[in-house]
């Protein structure tokens, strides 16, 4: 995620290559980012670039948060930098508490929340961020550096774990219908890759047709599926085997 991030930002239009500085602890992914972008600064396992950053990103899996913040807390200035952590389940009170340097300090940098999904890689990804104290200024940073990633939303913190089961969780679900759905075209005769791509092309030009005409999906299904005819038989024997309960549990079992 880190490394498509990287990528996304140096093809956009607010930062070059040389504004961006990567510390991390595998050697092979630095030397993969600063061949692509050779303007790139990288560290090995060092925080030395974290003092000079105006913004700092935190790309790393829940269960390390607590220890990188440690490791680079003290080398921050938090009157003058933003801290973005991208560590889905761990919330800006969490984020708040692990920035303490001193049970006694009170000042703390600005911190947001953004839950994207792995199609920031090609700049399409759907972007979640929630903050609390940061100004008007600062949000609109933000949503600009991301809006480059891909479409990004602006949630309450009480909205964020909604919607990450329906972004972050949910882009995993439509591969899922890709599969399935190719599964049962290739038992039909097609070739697996001629019925995933049927599969693929049809999902986006319904994406792009509810996102043109803001229909409600169940408009657009009864206009194909003719009384007596293929699509609503299809339709009946997938709610009888439990096709949009299965979706709706499944979105929610993703939060619990």
């Amino acid at each position: 995620m880190g490394g498509a991030i990287v990528r996304g930002l140096v093809n956009g239009n607010i930062f070059k290559p040389e504004d961006i500085s990567v510390s991390d602890v595998n050697q092979s992914a630095l030397d993969a980012l600063k061949k692509d972008i050779p303007g790139i600064t990288v560290e090995l396992d060092s925080y030395a670039n974290v003092s000079a950053a105006d913004i700092i990103f935190l790309v790393v899996k829940p269960w390390l948060v607590g220890n990188v913040i440690d490791r680079i807390k003290f080398k921050m200035n938090y009157d003058k930098q933003i801290f973005v952590s991208i560590a889905g389940g761990i919330d800006i009170a969490t984020l708040s508490q692990y920035l303490e340097k001193h049970s006694d300090e009170t000042s703390l940098p600005v911190v947001f929340r953004v839950i994207p999904n792995t199609a920031i890689a090609i700049r399409k990804s759907v972007n979640l961020v929630s903050t609390k104290d940061a100004s008007d200024e600062q949000k609109d940073l933000i949503l600009r550096i991301f809006n480059e990633l891909g479409t990004t939303i602006l949630l309450d913190e009480s909205k964020l774990a909604a919607g990450t089961a329906m972004t972050s969780c949910g882009i995993a679900y439509l591969f899922r219908y890709v599969r399935a759905a190719t599964s049962a075209g290739i038992e039909m005769g097609l070739y697996p890759k001629e019925a995933e791509n049927m599969v693929i092309e049809t999902m986006l030009g319904a994406a792009e047709l509810l996102k043109a005409n803001g229909e409600n999906p169940e408009t657009e299904i009864d206009k194909v599926t003719t009384p007596g005819g293929f699509t609503i038989k299809g339709l009946n024997e997938m709610e009888a085997n439990g096709f949009s309960n299965a979706v709706i549990k499944g979105i929610k079992a993703s939060i619990r």
